[in-house]
């Protein structure tokens, strides 16, 4: 039996993908959602979710297309599934959900170095390669998931100096970058006219599976 036989995509209501990435993504933090997608199975049961926001880097979303397309810039920023899906699920979850978005539209996204990952979901799914991320330095907390940019807007630079046992200041891990592109064939060329980094070949390497063995309280639907 085909995958879409097997599997169907929906949208979902930001709420639904919470637990998912508190308690089962390796980041364990809920990024900014505006748009959200469920992976359903034959029986109609969440095996996985998706979401996309506004990406955290303005000079991205600036510097990345020389000034152009900044509203209609979006980042998939989660991805998430349940263990033993089958082969090319995860293909099929990304390039349906993409199907949802309106056109025409900028996505970028990233596979995090240092949790192992290359980005072949990406790859399989004819994203563009442009390399990897700056490198930079971040604030961190000790014992806690809160992003470096959300440090820098609760506590200011002398708080975060003056406290070094619940502040550090480390490199950030660098990532590696994609790009999808959505939009006719005239769009698509002109986005890629105007990107501003280089595109380079996929990256390989051997991938680093994160313990993702929690279950979410997942139920059937109607729908």
């Amino acid at each position: 039996m085909s995958i879409h036989k097997n599997y169907s995509v929906k949208k979902i209501n930001n709420y639904e993908c919470h637990e998912w990435f508190l308690k089962k993504h390796y980041a364990k933090r809920i990024p900014n959602i505006v748009y959200c997608f469920g992976l359903y199975d034959i029986n109609k049961v969440l095996q996985g979710v998706v979401s996309f926001g506004f990406p955290v880097s303005r000079s991205l979303i600036v510097g990345a297309f020389k000034g152009k397309y900044q509203d209609i810039f979006l980042e998939l920023n989660r991805l998430c599934v349940n263990d033993n899906l089958g082969k090319n699920v995860l293909s099929f979850f990304v390039s349906q959900s993409i199907k949802f978005l309106q056109k025409p539209k900028v996505i970028v996204s990233y596979a995090d170095t240092s949790q192992g990952h290359n980005g072949y979901i990406y790859q399989a799914t004819n994203w563009i390669y442009t390399g990897l991320s700056d490198v930079h330095k971040e604030w961190r907390m000790y014992g806690s998931n809160i992003h470096s940019k959300n440090v820098c807007k609760n506590f200011t630079l002398q708080e975060r100096r003056d406290n070094p046992n619940k502040f550090y200041f480390i490199d950030r891990p660098r990532k590696h970058r994609y790009f999808y592109l959505i939009g006719n064939k005239k769009e698509k060329k002109e986005m890629i006219k105007n990107l501003a980094y280089g595109i380079e070949p996929y990256p390989k390497g051997n991938n680093k599976k994160y313990d993702a063995s929690y279950q979410c309280a997942t139920q059937g639907v109607l729908f």
